[in-house]
């Protein structure tokens, strides 16, 4: 039976690794995602200060009522692109979080079973060591019986 889980355990600390691996793979690519979904967000609303500044500079020169409108509208657009970047950053964040949960579960599962790898190795280490004491032990008895005088 020990030899079975011994023979086991490389298998399954190789999958662990293998699983570790992916879900790490996958927290880099939703980090990069996240980092590119910030970026857009960013961009957006940089885009919708600078036409918010626009409409000022034009307001305080004159603006006709539906140049005024058009900019009011296209500012509303951003507006909702803005919020609508927003929740995409969110749902990213979310999937993010799962992600780290994910591999920080793989990574337990692992050090679980390089643990239980270990400890084993230990285990049978002193039994060979007691094995090997044993042994020498008997020697050593058997020594000191051929080698001690017969009453």
């Amino acid at each position: 039976m020990a030899k079975a889980e011994s023979s086991s355990l490389p298998i399954l600390i190789d999958l662990a690794k293998d699983n570790a691996d992916k879900a790490g793979r996958m927290l880099q690519q939703l980090t990069a995602e996240r980092n590119n979904a910030e970026s857009q967000l960013s961009a957006l609303q940089t885009y919708r200060q600078d036409y918010a500044e626009r409409l000022q500079k034009a307001t305080e020169a004159g603006l006709s009522a539906s140049n005024y409108h058009n900019f009011r509208q296209f500012i509303a657009t951003l507006d909702e692109a803005i919020s609508q970047q927003n929740r995409i950053v969110a749902q990213i964040d979310s999937r993010l979080e799962d992600g780290r949960r994910s591999w920080y579960a793989e990574k337990r599962r692992l050090n679980s079973y390089e643990a239980l790898q270990t400890r084993q190795v230990q285990q049978r280490l002193a039994q060979e060591n007691r094995a090997e004491q044993l042994a020498a032990d008997e020697n050593s008895a058997a020594m000191y019986r051929r080698l001690r005088p017969a009453h």
